[in-house]
């Protein structure tokens, strides 16, 4: 990296009061979770994590952004197509300028959506309801499979995954790389005024205790929208769910929640993210 340290600018996309019911139910937040991620796969990187919907943050411009190699989207609570959601639209405006200032972004679930709706796309909630917990089966097309954010990745994978709003039309510039019978749009690249944007709707950040603390804070909406039987049905998944966590070599829980290494080989698991840092970032810091 010709000596030179990477340095990170994170967008925590949660508003205040979803960042203490997430953590009062044992996740972490969800700028930690990328910090967290991006210093196992660039040791050694600076990172800076605003939560760009508060309404105190102050989102850096022009040349503020050109301190950062990279920047990088968590997920979010909030409704991407919600126009009158001034937490939203100043996201949106950060995007845009983030595009123009030609700083290569990364992203999860939300940073899906803002990719495409900053570029001119378009998102709708899913009419299937919620993705949640796992995105099964997960499948590269023609072009996810040359694209080098899925290099050393299989053709057909799984994902951590929550949200109920989807990429619904892609604007001039995005090329879908992957999607599942429940989304048409998983991976997304986007190239729009000379800006890059890599995104993922699904999340190489969580690992089972953070789906099992989602479930957790919204168990009751889980239930109500089908997503469990019951209370109890959303409990026993809970437990599930931490216990794998916690005993990830227990073959019964790989069996009863029928997963593999896809979610709990941290390097299978983060592949996109090392493969965003080796093109997009570590190329520019040996220039």
């Amino acid at each position: 990296m010709a000596g030179k340290t990477a340095r990170f600018l994170v967008l925590d996309g949660y508003p205040k009061d979803h960042r203490g019911p997430l953590a009062a139910n044992g996740g972490t937040l969800a700028g930690d979770l990328y910090a967290r991620m991006l210093n196992e796969c660039a040791p050694g990187c600076a990172v800076d994590i605003i939560f760009a919907a508060d309404a105190e943050c102050t989102l850096p411009s022009g040349t503020g952004l050109d301190e950062y190699h990279g920047i990088c989207w968590t997920g979010s609570s909030l409704t991407i197509h919600d126009e009158a959601d001034k937490r939203v639209t100043r996201q949106i405006e950060f995007a845009k300028a983030a595009y123009e200032a030609q700083v290569p972004m990364f992203g999860s679930c939300w940073a899906a959506q803002m990719a495409v709706t900053a570029a001119g796309g378009k998102c709708a909630k899913n009419p299937k309801g919620r993705e949640f917990g796992l995105a099964r089966k997960i499948s590269l097309n023609d072009e996810g499979r040359a694209h080098p954010m899925f290099e050393g990745k299989k053709a057909v994978f799984d994902g951590f995954t929550s949200h109920e709003d989807e990429v619904a039309e892609l604007p001039e510039g995005a090329v879908l790389l992957a999607g599942n019978d429940f989304s048409r749009v998983q991976a997304v690249d986007v190239t729009h005024k000379g800006g890059s944007f890599w995104a993922v709707q699904y999340h190489p950040e969580y690992d089972f205790n953070e789906v099992a603390s989602l479930c957790r804070w919204r168990r009751e909406a889980l239930t109500k929208q089908g997503n469990f039987a019951s209370l109890a049905d959303a409990d026993q998944f809970i437990g599930k769910m931490q216990a794998l966590h916690e005993t990830p070599d227990e073959r019964h829980l790989r069996w009863q929640l029928g997963v593999d290494d896809d979610v709990l080989d941290t390097r299978i698991k983060q592949q996109e993210v090392r493969n965003w840092l080796a093109v997009k970032i570590y190329s520019r810091l040996d220039d």
